[in-house]
C-alpha cells in the first residue's frame, strides 16, 4: 500500500499507474512536476515533465519527447484545444484521467490565476470521443466518486456521483 498522499484521489491513478505501465518505460507527464509526478517517480518510475510552456500554442513540441507513455492527469480540461495536444502525443500508451462534469456544480476557475481555469468539463462520452478521433483505442476505463465527508446536499452528490473518469489507451 502507498504511503498517505496528499489528495485521496491520487490512490486510483497510482493503482491504475501500476495496472497499465512499467518501470522501465519512459512517461511523459503533461503539466509541471507535481506532488502525483513525484510520488510516481519515488515508486521507481521514469518520469519527465513539460516544463509548463503553453501546449496548445506549442503542442508540436511534443513529438520532441522520446518516451513510450504520456499520462496526463487532470490537466486536459485546462487545454483550449485539447484535440490538437492529444494527436500530437508522442509514445504509444496514454494514461488520462479528467474530473467528471457535475450538473449540480460550475466549471472551475481560479479568478487569481487564468492558468487554473476549465475550458472544458468532460462527460465520458464526450473524453471517449476525443481521444478516439486523436488516434487512441481506448482499452480500460475506470470512474469513481470524491466524498468529502461534509454535509449538505453538494456532499450528499458527491458521495453517489463519480467525480473522476481514468482511461487507458494504445496508439492506433
Amino acid at each position: 500500500m502507498y504511503k498517505v498522499v496528499p489528495k485521496k484521489r491520487y490512490q486510483h491513478t497510482l493503482e491504475l499507474v501500476d495496472q497499465f505501465l512499467s518501470p522501465n518505460e519512459k512517461i511523459l507527464d503533461l503539466g509541471v512536476e507535481n506532488p502525483l509526478s513525484n510520488l510516481i517517480r519515488e515508486k521507481g518510475f521514469d518520469v519527465t515533465n513539460t516544463g509548463g510552456e503553453d501546449l496548445d500554442d506549442h503542442y508540436e513540441h511534443l513529438k520532441d519527447y522520446d518516451v513510450e507513455v504520456v499520462t496526463a492527469f487532470e490537466i486536459v480540461e485546462h487545454f483550449l484545444n485539447p484535440y490538437s495536444i492529444i494527436k500530437n502525443l508522442p509514445g504509444k500508451k496514454l494514461l488520462v484521467t479528467v474530473p467528471l462534469k457535475l450538473w449540480f456544480a460550475d466549471p472551475y476557475r481560479n479568478m487569481d490565476d487564468i492558468r487554473d481555469w476549465h475550458y472544458h468539463e468532460f462527460t465520458d462520452w464526450q473524453l471517449d470521443r476525443l481521444l478516439e478521433k486523436a488516434g487512441w483505442e481506448i482499452k480500460f476505463r475506470k470512474k469513481w466518486t470524491n466524498p468529502s465527508g461534509k454535509i449538505g446536499i453538494r456532499p450528499l452528490l458527491r458521495r453517489i456521483t463519480p467525480r473522476y473518469y481514468a482511461v487507458y489507451a494504445e496508439r492506433k
